[in-house]
């Protein structure tokens, strides 16, 4: 099943709900930020080149932070939104569903979340089964570059059973959580993940102040 049609709507009808100007997790940026990041990033190469490539990412921000003011209007946030709704344009890649899954599946759960968690009330959601089998596939795919700058073995582990080793290391710490969570460990919002810890108390505390994510 292909989710990240649904999960590109869902992440647009949040956006749309928190308005222009609403905080996000996503460190310096408000929701037009963030909102102008996942426009640019599929229409405007030289944005996502900056997103895998440091020689390129001040011209990335620089973009990025030109539409974002541009956008600070409810009418002008209201049509950014729409446009990144819209979908990439035509001839862009990203309209093969093989890379647009491998792309955006992730990226749009966490954004969503972004923006849901960046207040004082938040739940988590509740997830279809199936979603949540396809995150958790997605995140053991990445895992180990996620968790490359922590000096320790890491096993993600879900409540239903299933585990995985992200990291070998002679120290290891368990992270127990449904996939959402973990993902959203594993992308630095460690503060913002309802997940549990096993393991040595001085290693989880280790993981506890550890730089994770990209």
């Amino acid at each position: 099943m292909h989710f990240v049609d649904p999960s590109r709507e869902v992440l647009a009808e949040t956006l749309l709900a928190a308005g222009p100007d609403a905080a996000t997790l996503c460190a310096g940026w408000r929701t037009q930020d963030l909102a102008a990041h996942l426009y640019l990033r599929e229409r405007n190469a030289r944005v996502g080149l900056g997103l895998l490539i440091k020689a390129f990412s001040k011209a990335s921000d620089k973009a990025t932070a030109a539409l974002a003011g541009k956008s600070g209007t409810p009418e002008a946030y209201a049509k950014l939104v729409a446009d990144f709704r819209a979908g990439p344009p035509p001839l862009s890649p990203l309209r093969i569903k093989a890379l647009d899954e491998s792309s955006n599946l992730i990226e749009y759960f966490v954004h969503t979340e972004d923006v849901r968690r960046a207040t004082d009330r938040w739940a988590p959601r509740a997830l279809d089964d199936e979603y949540s089998d396809a995150l958790w596939d997605d995140l053991i795919k990445r895992a180990a570059i996620l968790y490359r700058g922590v000096d320790l073995g890491i096993v993600l582990v879900r409540p239903s059973g299933p585990r995985h080793v992200a990291k070998r290391a002679p120290v290891s710490v368990a992270i127990l959580g449904e996939p959402g969570e973990l993902l959203m460990h594993a992308h630095g919002r460690t503060g913002h993940a309802l997940v549990t810890f096993e393991g040595q108390p001085d290693a989880v505390a280790l993981l506890q102040t550890a730089e994770v994510g990209l």
